[in-house]
């Protein structure tokens, strides 16, 4: 089976998507290493956990389906643009509340947090079109190479996270979610939020560089 390990990937953590985003409005998507040529992704429009590995859909980087039997994901020329533009090797795409309110409010994500270096040192805002468009796609590619960083909010829409692999793009949307939370909060108390240096953020990621086992 084409892609069958990444396949299993889409079966394994669609369902994370239950807890990030409403109903089934949420996609993800993983391909072999950083460099394939072709991509796993969640099929359109059913519930997470409603289909097995050889109903994923398989898609090329030039946004043509090539197996599985469902039909994939309307928001497929996002994926395929961000594969042909940014070295990673997975997608998170979700309407996650947090994030989504900073979207709507058209307002990027300032370094809070140190947490915020998992996606850069700030999270963009990318400008709006209608969804599964190739505006949107470029849209959303653009504004991760501008601010240098893997993860954008989307003009009254979403949020998007990309990583080498998909369990990193899950933990970091989780990570966008809560940030994005904790800065609404503080600015709901009427407090002004700080924000790290530059400095102090490329200390942060030198430390990240010898963290974990």
């Amino acid at each position: 089976m084409i892609l069958e390990s990444q396949r299993r990937q889409v079966v394994e953590h669609a369902p994370d998507l239950a807890a990030l985003t409403p109903g089934r409005t949420g996609n993800l998507s993983v391909r072999e290493g950083t460099t394939g040529d072709a991509f796993a992704v969640t099929p359109t429009g059913v519930p997470y956990d409603s289909f097995d590995a050889e109903d994923v859909p398989v898609v090329g980087v030039d946004g043509e389906r090539r197996n599985g039997k469902m039909a994939p994901s309307s928001e497929v020329p996002m994926h395929a643009a961000i594969y042909r533009r940014e070295d990673v090797g997975a997608i998170v795409h979700t309407h996650s509340p947090w994030s989504t309110a900073m979207a709507v409010a058209h307002q990027p994500l300032p370094p809070i947090h140190y947490m915020i270096v998992a996606v850069g040192k700030s999270v963009p805002v990318a400008e709006y079109a209608p969804y599964g468009t190739d505006e949107l796609a470029a849209n959303i590619v653009s504004s991760m190479d501008e601010a240098d960083a893997t993860a954008t909010f989307v003009e009254n829409h979403g949020l998007v996270v990309t990583a080498p692999d998909l369990e990193t793009a899950l933990e970091n949307t989780h990570h966008v979610e809560s940030l994005a939370r904790l800065y609404l909060q503080t600015t709901a108390a009427g407090l002004e939020p700080e924000t790290l240096s530059d400095e102090q953020l490329e200390t942060v990621l030198e430390q990240f560089e010898s963290y974990g086992q």
